[in-house]
């Protein structure tokens, strides 16, 4: 069983519809067996959590300049979760029930795991099928959800959510424990395309700005940004198999240079 738990932006506009979408789609995994939180006190998402019949945490420590942190969301979680397995996922994102299927052959294999994928970028989330069809995959460094047994992450940083670098510290500290597992043959999620209107200074300040370098020191230095290029382990067919490049890290070192370069 599932806990999935999120830290929303407003419900307004566009993101508040495509918020609205995602959080019905986690609702209605596995036959409507999850457990869904939203945590914070965004405007409108007291009324979305009733509306999708979601619980709903409002108090949540914040950084100095207002932005929900990563430690205060895992701790919120904890303190009310059902299930022992948690996914945290960006509220932009929908997802279909391969990723409790996924999650439960995980478990069969392996007891300490991250699950991680890619992400496939999409204008309107349709079913599974259409997302599939005619999304764009987002890459390697695009992480959108992290499905974890209760226990895998204590003492995690005051992370400014929704800025650079959090996401792949998360997989750098999976991999100090646990396996890390690349689900995206297995496992589709659809993240729809937005704008960042709701962040002040926009995209450039959610990768690059003082609360995107805090969280790099935080993390520990760029030695720690992990990606699915670390994981150890791929998902295929519901079975695990090892990561051919995760130890010497030979891919996520091509995909930096390739960066670099301009290769996208």
């Amino acid at each position: 069983m599932l806990t999935i738990f999120s830290v929303p932006k407003p419900f307004e506009g566009r993101i508040g519809e495509i918020q609205r979408r995602a959080l019905a789609s986690w609702a209605a995994l596995d036959g409507g067996s999850v457990q869904v939180l939203l945590l914070g006190g965004e405007p409108g998402t007291a009324d979305a959590a009733r509306e999708a019949r979601a619980e709903h945490v409002p108090e949540l420590s914040r950084t100095e300049h207002g932005t929900p942190r990563l430690d205060a969301a895992f701790a919120a979680a904890d303190s009310v979760a059902k299930h022992p397995i948690r996914c945290f996922v960006n509220a932009d994102v929908v997802l279909y029930d391969d990723l409790p299927e996924a999650t439960a052959r995980v478990r069969e294999q392996a007891e300490s795991f991250l699950l991680v994928g890619q992400t496939v970028e999409v204008d309107e989330a349709g079913s599974r099928t259409d997302a599939l069809a005619h999304g764009r995959r987002r890459g390697a460094a695009a992480l959108d959800y992290f499905v974890f047994p209760a226990g895998l992450y204590s003492n995690v940083p005051p992370f400014a959510i929704g800025r650079a670098c959090f996401d792949n510290w998360l997989v750098w500290r999976a991999r100090q424990d646990a396996i890390v597992v690349d689900a995206t043959a297995d496992v589709v999620a659809a993240h729809q395309r937005h704008d960042y209107a709701h962040v002040e200074g926009g995209k450039e300040e959610a990768y690059y700005g003082e609360e995107a370098a805090r969280n790099l020191a935080l993390a520990g230095g760029k030695s720690r940004l992990y990606t699915l290029h670390d994981a150890s382990h791929v998902l295929r067919e519901g079975r695990l198999r090892r990561n051919p490049g995760a130890p010497l890290r030979w891919r996520e070192n091509v995909r930096k240079a390739g960066w670099k370069l301009g290769v996208r």
